[in-house]
């Protein structure tokens, strides 16, 4: 009898297995999370400030310079972007030192010798001669009676409707004026937290030539200057509007010459 052809038929076994295990996405890759002891400590160096709630304050102030930006901006309110350069400003609030406000305890200790000196009989030490004058009714009687030789103004008032005549107001005047940064600068030279505006009436006499310097750059810079009062500000759109009308564009411009093209005046 002849033999079978063939051998035995395969097992299962005998075939190759096929691989079970799942292919990895490139796009979003397997990121196991690790339960151990220091797994759940926060990698050195990520940046955590988008997940931040950030105070109110804050926010308001963030809002506000997008606003600035994207609207229309008047002049009235634009100007008060336009500020002295960093030297300048050093050499005004240099200046503006030597006349700073005295702190309530020297005002105190002031009267205190005034009152010894009274009951004694004696004359009372007088007031500084020269010094800074601050508060908003006080600065805007010394620029109407034409006292004032100098104002400043600081550029980051809220609500800037305190001050947004005072510009206007020495430009009639012709009062020298220069819108500096910030109200806390200025608080600090009238021992105050902060202040909107100071004047300065008089100086000592060493002292008069460079405040003639400061009002010539005042009236260069503020009082003549015509873009302080013609110049809009703001207008800026966001990259992303910004990327989209650039897009409009570039399809119009398309369509455009596709149309001249047809039209044979290409």
């Amino acid at each position: 009898m002849a033999p079978k052809k063939g051998g035995k038929p395969k097992s299962k076994k005998d075939e190759p297995k096929k691989s079970t295990k799942a292919v990895a996405d490139p796009l979003f890759p397997s990121r196991p999370r690790n339960f151990q002891i220091g797994g759940d400590i926060r990698i050195a160096g990520r940046d955590l400030s988008r997940f931040v709630k950030w105070p109110r304050y804050v926010r308001l102030q963030r809002q506000r310079a997008v606003l600035y930006q994207r609207l229309k901006v008047p002049p009235s309110i634009n100007q008060f972007t336009k500020t002295l350069n960093k030297n300048e400003a050093s050499t005004v609030f240099t200046l503006m030192n030597k006349y700073r406000c005295p702190t309530k305890a020297a005002k105190k200790q002031r009267i205190k010798e005034a009152a010894a000196a009274a009951a004694e009989g004696k004359e009372a030490p007088a007031k500084a001669p020269h010094m800074l004058k601050f508060g908003l009714k006080h600065i805007t009687t010394l620029v109407e009676e034409k006292k004032a030789t100098l104002v400043l103004i600081a550029n980051d008032v809220d609500p800037i409707e305190l001050v947004l005549w005072l510009p206007a107001l020495c430009r009639k005047m012709k009062v020298p004026y220069m819108i500096v940064k910030d109200k806390a600068r200025l608080g600090a030279l009238c021992s105050m937290k902060t202040a909107a505006a100071l004047a300065i009436t008089t100086v000592a006499k060493e002292d008069e030539s460079q405040l003639e310097l400061l009002q010539n750059l005042a009236k260069e810079k503020f009082n003549d200057n015509p873009d302080h009062i013609r110049k809009w500000g703001g207008g800026i759109m966001g990259l992303k509007t910004q990327a989209k009308l650039d897009k409009r564009a570039k399809a119009l411009a398309a369509e455009e010459a596709k149309k001249l093209a047809s039209l044979g005046k290409a």
